[in-house]
């Protein structure tokens, strides 16, 4: 296994993607590669500046540290809903594609089997899979439902850089298989119940502490420590279920391939 680097991570997923039959699980896949190309390609982030892994109904990326995050959030929150309204306008009801997504930053390696590890990867994946962020989604009007790590609103969020700002986002606490998460929600949080919703006050700690409340007051680990890697649902030696987490890693495929 080559040694951990530093990456953005970037998860989008498309929601109720089992539902649909092949031709529009096809499609859909095809508008998430455009979708996703066409926002990473707006922030300046080209093909050799990350690698991709798909997981069939979502991709995974990730991108060179040197890449500015401030820069990729904003295209986030500008280019994707602008993408998914082009596409949902020209869609027929069954083909509508509406998605989650996590941006989050962290340490990942490499195996040789071309998987990705990484604690961090792992608690991407568990907020990309939280019942919060589905809710969340469903109440939408505008087809997307982003949240992103502790670390991306200690480092961008916070600082309210250009077309970013901190007031838009609200911190949540979704509950995963391994405990409470920590992570930003953007725009409202879910109105559902305290069932859904898992939100908890913004924390009162010093920022850069590592920590934030947990329900009871006490301090947790902003990223729960995962060590159980291989078979874990969101572990890296995946399977075809929805929770597995794809090992296939690569460049982005040339128009002729896709």
């Amino acid at each position: 296994m080559n040694s951990p680097v530093n990456r953005t991570i970037l998860l989008l997923d498309i929601e109720r993607y089992s539902d649909r039959d092949d031709v529009e699980q096809a499609f859909l896949r095809r508008m998430l590669y455009d979708i996703a190309d066409q926002t990473l390609d707006a922030a300046g982030i080209g093909s050799d500046r990350r690698l991709r892994a798909d997981r069939g109904d979502s991709v995974m990326e990730l991108i060179d540290a040197n890449a500015p995050v401030s820069v990729l959030l904003r295209t986030l929150l500008t280019e994707v809903p602008v993408q998914l309204r082009k596409t949902n306008r020209m869609a027929s009801s069954s083909a509508q594609i509406r998605l989650r997504a996590v941006l989050a930053t962290g340490y990942v390696a490499i195996d040789a089997h071309e998987g990705w590890v990484g604690s961090d990867l792992n608690h991407a994946c568990r907020l990309l899979d939280a019942k919060l962020l589905r809710v969340a989604l469903r109440e939408r009007p505008d087809d997307f439902a982003l949240c992103v790590s502790d670390s991306v609103h200690q480092g961008i969020v916070r600082h309210g850089h250009p077309g970013i700002r901190p007031e838009d986002f609200s911190h949540i606490a979704p509950e995963s298989k391994n405990g409470r998460l920590s992570a930003w929600l953007y725009g409202p949080v879910p109105s559902t119940g305290p069932e859904h919703s898992g939100a908890e006050p913004k924390p009162t700690v010093a920022p850069g502490n590592g920590t934030t409340p947990a329900a009871d007051g006490s301090a947790e680990p902003r990223f729960p420590a995962s060590t159980q890697i291989m078979g874990d649902q969101y572990g890296i030696a995946g399977g075809t279920n929805h929770g597995d987490l794809n090992i296939s890693v690569g460049r982005r495929p040339r128009k002729d391939q896709r």
